[in-house]
């Protein structure tokens, strides 16, 4: 059984959070605090509202919105909220690019496993990026939840049925994919992405006896599964 990851692991999904950020940034045009400083308070704000609202371009959005009240200097007016607003809005206007080799490896993949998508987000953006990617048919099984920790692997486990000692969580986020995965007892592979968000990257720790693998691209697993 391998279960896989979605964003930034089966297509780009942060590049485009990345580049409404920056636009956030010249809008605001902060008179002394640099684009690091002002992603250091949005990365404040978004790591309290992650655990109440979850994720998604919306709730993003949001937390722009926050962002640019506390950090205007000028009077903020609802256009200027609107237009922020709008930032975060237009990501889901992209189009879904999928990560080099995905496809054709997950085809090989789906001839000898059982492949699972496991994904946390709002549920109506993730399964429309599924459908607009067309990689649908290759998974048996599909879910989205608010966060993806140890406990929600153990649930999906359990439910599913899937054994332990044949399972792996392929993604991304160290915090998200790798680290809860190996808690739970599954096995884990890390699939590097040069614009994993900040907010998901952690140190790997692999308990004792815990099976962890890290490929530099995504049709390396070919070569291991």
């Amino acid at each position: 059984m391998l279960i896989f990851d979605a964003d930034d692991t089966l297509w780009e999904n942060n590049i485009y959070f990345e580049r409404a950020f920056g636009r956030f940034v010249d809008f605001l045009d902060h008179s002394t605090l640099t684009s690091a400083q002002v992603r250091e308070v949005l990365n404040e704000i978004e790591l309290v509202n992650a655990k109440i609202h979850g994720y998604g371009s919306l709730n993003f959005g949001r937390n722009l919105q926050q962002a640019y009240r506390h950090l205007a200097e000028r009077q903020v007016r609802e256009e200027d909220l609107e237009h922020v607003m709008s930032l975060a809005s237009r990501i889901l206007e992209q189009p879904l690019e999928l990560i080099e080799g995905v496809e054709p490896t997950l085809a090989d993949l789906s001839r000898r496993h059982e492949l699972a998508l496991f994904t946390k987000g709002h549920p109506d953006e993730q399964r429309m990026k599924v459908d607009r990617s067309g990689l649908a048919r290759y998974f048996g099984h599909r879910a989205i939840v608010k966060e993806k920790d140890a406990h929600a692997y153990a649930r999906l486990v359990a439910e599913r049925g899937f054994a332990l000692e044949d399972t792996w969580m392929i993604g991304n986020s160290p915090k998200s994919d790798i680290n809860p995965a190996l808690e739970a007892g599954l096995g884990a592979v890390l699939v590097p992405h040069a614009h994993t968000w900040v907010l998901e990257r952690q140190e790997v720790s692999v308990p004792e006896g815990g099976r962890f693998l890290r490929v530099e691209t995504f049709g390396d697993l070919r070569w291991h599964f």
